[in-house]
């Protein structure tokens, strides 16, 4: 098979967490809910970006917002895991 007709396969984003490694698999689920599934806790409240309090540190790694820019405010290395998706790896700090 020619290079150029090879399926292209997206590497699964990793995602680190206070030294926690977990794979990102559902590339419709949102971060939020891959780190519940994982057993992470994160405080959260309207999961949809207006309220904030999902609000995490991106230590490391690149998001993105599949349905616009959250409402809510966030600063500089600010992410709201709730209405993001990974799109590199990622490390986050999550006060626990």
């Amino acid at each position: 098979m020619p290079a150029s007709s090879k399926p292209s396969i997206k590497p699964v984003p990793q995602i680190s967490v206070n030294g926690k490694v977990i794979a990102y698999k559902q590339s419709k689920q949102s971060l939020l809910e891959c780190l519940e599934q994982a057993g992470v806790e994160v405080h959260y409240h309207c999961r949809d970006g207006f309220c904030g309090a999902c609000r995490v540190t991106l230590a490391s790694g690149e998001i993105s917002y599949p349905d616009g820019e959250p409402l809510a405010f966030i600063g500089e290395n600010e992410i709201l895991p709730c209405c993001c998706v990974p799109v590199t790896d990622i490390s986050l700090k999550i006060d626990e």
